[in-house]
């Protein structure tokens, strides 16, 4: 069970300061939106090479981006460990995919709530992480979709059939009063952005959120 705070939710002005307040998170998630596929701008590749150098940690990057193909591998050569790309914005997934686990960064494909998984299947092993959104991409704060949970169960069910390690991150709407049903329907990584950032204390969030997560998996 593992955590990965999003920093969408986090002061922009104090970005170090705010990823310090984070250090027993598993990885950072960086979600990069060029207001073209989804209607919010966030940051590109300069900012996440600073976010780089500025912290030890795992970065989780997600591309909510047009173009996955060209723009995807940039971010793999500034060393995250973790790049994901939208399977509605690569002409070629699992090209994409070997093209970054050959530059050194796990492959993670994510899929909107309504984009089916059952096309994919056959590629689940190109992978390292499979993301289903668990809200519409673009911005921070929705509400968990329940709609996308028997989808996580046939994800899981699809990825314990392929026999390869994949986690299964869900990411929307993840907070104390949702966490335990994703982790019931099978996902194991979890995308929690004002759950931890609106918090007193965020590292507590994150220990709170782990805790639920496991007890809800036994």
């Amino acid at each position: 069970m593992q955590i990965h705070p999003s920093i969408l939710s986090a002061d922009f002005a104090h970005l170090a300061d705010e990823i310090g307040r984070i250090e027993n998170s598993d990885a950072i998630h960086v979600d990069v939106m060029d207001n073209h596929f989804v209607p919010n701008l966030t940051m590109g590749l300069p900012v996440v090479k600073a976010i780089r150098a500025a912290t030890h940690k795992p970065l989780d990057i997600h591309l909510m981006i047009e173009d996955a193909d060209r723009w995807a591998p940039d971010y793999a050569d500034l060393g995250a460990e973790s790049v994901t790309f939208h399977v509605e914005a690569s002409g070629a997934p699992i090209r994409l995919a070997r093209e970054l686990r050959a530059r050194g960064s796990k492959a993670s494909m994510a899929l909107k709530p309504a984009t089916p998984i059952e096309p994919y299947m056959d590629m689940l092993t190109e992978l390292d992480m499979l993301l289903l959104m668990t809200v519409e991409p673009g911005f921070g704060g929705q509400s968990f979709l329940d709609v996308v949970l028997p989808k996580i169960r046939r994800a899981r069910q699809a990825i314990e059939d392929s026999g390869v390690p994949i986690a299964l991150q869900v990411d929307g709407g993840v907070a104390p009063d949702t966490i335990e049903r994703a982790a019931e329907a099978g996902a194991d990584v979890f995308v929690a952005g004002s759950a931890v950032y609106s918090a007193d204390d965020p590292s507590k969030a994150i220990d709170d959120l782990r805790a639920l997560a496991r007890n809800a998996q036994r």
